[in-house]
């Protein structure tokens, strides 16, 4: 293990860099870190489950670190709620590395990624100066801001809800996390949609004209989720849900399942 970073050492490395430690003095904390990369194999065995730092470790860039670490988190804990609350198989616990594995590893590639901007070599600086240029547009901005924010994780093959499989799912929403909506309910009152996930419970949106949603459903043997049936007015066509029969969210945000209106 290295050394503590001593303030005489960390003047000498600024003047190197920049030619002046810049009369710094009184340093509140300091500490070293490095681009050192490692990642779970996975993230259960057995009774021992690993999340955020315990699961990756990485260039701390873009505080991916932070995000990804609290979804690990809520993706894990609605499920270890549900197997002695709610009666779900023990194998619901599995899906937790199937689906957040894959999210530790798009994390270090990204890193690795941010960490090879960081030099002062005249080609590492032109390469920063062309993607600086590059992040001015939008179009290249917005998918990279949800990217290191955590908002463009989907999960499009997690388990199907059986009991949903005789409606035809509606292409590109199943796993996909799904923004704070407002909505509109059917006597008029609004209803943001994560409001429907501060107690853990599966919302279940379903149109006003459509049939009604069931008050109790199992998607496995002996596992009866809670839900949360809200009943909505999607006449309007600006509304996101225009077209939709039905929406059963998971209590980590991410869609379960999506159908058509009509079916």
């Amino acid at each position: 293990m290295k050394e503590p970073l001593t303030l005489d050492e960390l003047r000498a490395s600024l003047a190197h860099v920049a030619g002046s430690d810049f009369g710094m003095r009184e340093p509140r904390w300091l500490s070293r870190f490095g681009n050192e990369t490692r990642l779970a194999d996975t993230y259960r065995q057995g009774r021992v489950l690993l999340a955020g730092d315990a699961a990756h470790m990485h260039y701390p860039a873009g505080g991916q670190g932070l995000n990804v670490g609290l979804q690990d988190a809520l993706n894990l804990g609605w499920k270890l709620a549900a197997v002695p609350r709610e009666g779900a198989p023990d194998t619901r616990l599995d899906s937790y590395h199937h689906e957040r594995h894959r999210v530790g590893q798009a994390l270090l590639r990204n890193t690795e990624a941010q960490s090879a901007l960081m030099g002062f070599t005249p080609e590492t600086l032109a390469l920063r100066e062309l993607m600086n240029g590059l992040l001015r547009n939008p179009t290249v901005n917005r998918p990279l801001a949800e990217h290191l924010g955590g908002l463009d994780v989907a999960y499009p093959d997690a388990p199907v809800p059986s009991p949903l499989q005789a409606l035809p799912p509606l292409p590109g929403w199943t796993g996909r996390r799904l923004p704070n909506w407002d909505l509109r309910l059917s006597d008029g009152s609004p209803r943001p949609l994560y409001s429907a996930l501060h107690r853990g419970h599966w919302p279940w949106l379903h149109a006003k004209a459509g049939p009604q949603a069931p008050t109790r459903w199992e998607p496995a043997p002996g596992w009866t989720p809670r839900l949360e049936v809200l009943e909505l007015d999607i006449s309007d066509d600006a509304t996101p849900l225009h077209g939709l029969g039905g929406l059963l969210i998971r209590p980590d945000g991410h869609a379960a399942w999506a159908w058509a209106a009509g079916r």
